[in-house]
């Protein structure tokens, strides 16, 4: 072993930078562990930036008898939401109902249920409407004249990472992206694992424990990088979601329920859009190459052409994408039916090196999986557990007085008069009480430096990058803003080429803009 790192071994080694890895960076440093984190693309780069953006109980789990799960998602819906006021919001679910669907008596029941499963401080309850006064009337067909609503939360999910990667950073932990693992071994009590950064760099470190927290490659880096076959395997399921021109007016969502028993989401989306989702398909390809099927468009587009009196046709996608949910096998014949739940399974302890691998998990439920994995792994590492933290704890720029927003806003817009609206609430939602580390003293515009388009300021770029982990276009459009879906053409190129820019160079232009 490598002198260095047998002298230096980190607590925990953390293989993937999901909402999982990084919820367990985040614990796992307020403890005081020493925690390194690695992961082989951006934050948030696969199945955790390819949800339906929803902090929600799973009403549909109910139906599977997942109560535990739903009581614990419903738990941490609003422990979430004072955790990050900025990036998480409550959301109204309209629910239409017909005589061809589950009974109502039956969807009454189960909405009971996920009233009551879990204390309720700032959500309504559920209620049963007629459309005719509600202003989904004037969305829906006319098939559809009652149903019911109720309350969850929608989420930014890849910010919710990287918000979670920064508090662990600022606890200490080192969180290094574009960096995989090439394999550990067991060395006496310790793992010696080799990882390797983006430019072929390797590098030997060793830790107390492993956390294989690698999402759909959490069987591969048991196989391939640490040569173990326990017989637990994942289950791959495909989610598919489109996107498109926004469809009706009104800050509510659809929660529409299929003829194959399955629903689908329709919630409005960057205010200019509707976003569609999710299909349930099983895959055993490659993750990282997932995309949507024509067919999965074609269900996504049937299924809320079913219910609106406007339909949707494949023709009107801007934009869709696909993730890999990596569900604990249950052997369920239905994907539909796999259990969300999440499944910790810990080996080793006296003179083995720990293990801990995750399985399923949900975003909703990130933070308990994450209490709970350190309540498994700890006493296996002979450590003190300690008690937990992080339920009271804001996430960096969710600290606003009484975890409101708008209240926040109206400060941000009175302490900057001559910079507009629009751009003032976009960085406030994005980045909460750090929105002023980007803004500065700024009068105009202009004293944001360059606009590259839809008002993506090098300001702002060069906080992304210094504080959070951004190195690529995509990185800043798609995964810690959905400016892709606003900026004009060229907007990336030209994001890319700076980005490329030697550092002295972009050095002048924050010097030029300081002055």
């Amino acid at each position: 072993m490598n002198a260095a790192a047998e002298q230096n071994p980190v607590d925990l080694l953390i293989i993937g930078g999901g909402i999982n890895g990084a919820g367990i960076a985040r614990d796992a440093a307020g403890r005081g562990l020493s925690v390194l984190l690695v992961e082989q693309d951006d934050l948030a780069g696969h199945t955790s930036s390819a949800s339906t953006k929803l902090v929600h109980g799973g009403l549909r789990y109910l139906e599977y008898y997942e109560f535990r799960l739903v009581r614990e998602a419903l738990m941490e819906r609003e422990r979430l939401l004072n955790m990050a006021p900025h990036i998480i919001w409550p959301l109204e679910f309209v629910l239409p109902h017909s005589r061809e669907q589950r009974p109502a008596w039956m969807v009454r029941a189960g909405l009971f249920l996920y009233d009551h499963l879990a204390k309720r401080e700032r959500l309504p309850a559920s209620r049963a409407v007629r459309f005719g006064p509600h202003p989904a009337a004037n969305i829906l067909k006319a098939d559809y004249r009652r149903g019911f609503t109720y309350a969850d939360c929608w989420v930014e999910d890849s910010r919710l990472v990287v918000l979670n990667a920064m508090d662990a950073a600022a606890r200490g932990a080192d969180i290094r992206t574009g960096t995989k693992l090439v394999s550990a071994r067991p060395a006496g009590a310790l793992w010696r694992a080799v990882i390797e950064s983006a430019d072929g760099l390797r590098q030997t470190v060793s830790a107390h424990a492993l956390v294989n927290a690698a999402g759909p490659w959490v069987g591969q880096i048991l196989s391939a990088s640490l040569g173990r076959n326990d017989g637990k395997t994942v289950r791959m399921v495909k989610g598919s979601h489109i996107i498109v021109k926004r469809l009706y007016q009104g800050e509510f969502a659809f929660i529409l329920q299929n003829p194959d028993k399955r629903i689908v989401f329709a919630v409005p989306y960057e205010q200019d859009f509707t976003l569609i989702g999710t299909t349930d398909i099983p895959y055993e390809d490659d993750p990282a190459a997932v995309s949507i099927s024509p067919e999965e468009t074609s269900y996504l587009c049937e299924s809320v052409s079913r219910y609106f009196q406007t339909p949707v046709r494949p023709e009107d996608v801007v934009r869709s994408y696909s993730g890999v949910r990596p569900l604990y096998d249950d052997h369920a014949e239905n994907a539909s039916a796999v259990t969300r739940d999440y499944v910790l399974d810990v080996t080793g302890g006296g003179n083995q090196p720990a293990l801990l691998s995750v399985f399923g998990g949900k975003i909703t439920t990130f933070r308990k999986l994450a209490e709970h994995a350190l309540e498994k792994l700890l006493p296996v590492m002979g450590r003190e557990i300690g008690a937990g933290w992080t339920a009271g704890a804001t996430l960096p720029g969710g600290d606003m007085p009484g975890a409101d927003f708008e209240r926040y806003l109206a400060t941000i817009i009175a302490r900057y008069p001559g910079l507009p609206i629009d751009l003032l609430r976009r960085l406030a939602r994005a980045y909460g009480t750090r929105a002023t580390r980007i803004l500065g003293d700024a009068t105009h515009l202009n004293d944001l430096g360059r606009d590259f388009g839809g008002m993506l300021t090098a300001a702002e770029i060069d906080y992304l990058v210094a504080e959070e982990w951004a190195r690529t276009a995509e990185d800043i459009l798609w995964r810690r803003s959905k400016l892709a879906l606003h900026v004009p053409a060229g907007t990336a190129e030209r994001l890319a080429a700076y980005l490329a820019a030697p550092e002295p160079t972009r050095r002048a232009e924050r010097a030029w803009r300081e002055n």
